[in-house]
């Protein structure tokens, strides 16, 4: 087991939560996959994809809850990133925080290991 992250905003979250499936964000559904990354990768797809952006949430999942559906592919300058072909439950997220923005960018959780 290891814990994936996707960054969504709060109010695609709360849809989601309310539906009982996640769907994904646009750029998911247009890409045909949700797009997650690894505690090794998640603050650079912040600063790259969502500067600036407020209301936005980090959620943590076990990537083996998510099936044979999770895929690692080649992305970001040939780093493996977890791309889920399908959907999800909101249930089985292990955590979800604020990620709040700050002076030098968001404000991850200070356990997060980096």
């Amino acid at each position: 087991m290891t814990l994936i992250y996707k960054i969504c905003p709060a109010s695609l979250w709360a849809e989601a939560e309310a539906d009982g499936r996640f769907l994904g964000a646009p750029v998911d559904v247009a890409d045909g996959y949700i797009h997650f990354s690894t505690a090794e990768q998640v603050r650079e797809t912040a600063r790259r994809h969502f500067a600036g952006q407020d209301g936005l949430l980090l959620i943590a999942l076990d990537d083996a809850k998510l099936g044979p559906a999770l895929r690692y592919e080649p992305s970001r300058g040939g780093a493996l990133f977890p791309h889920l072909h399908g959907t999800f439950d909101p249930a089985c997220a292990r955590w979800i925080e604020p990620l709040p923005v700050g002076r030098d960018g968001h404000v991850f959780p200070a356990d997060l290991p980096a």
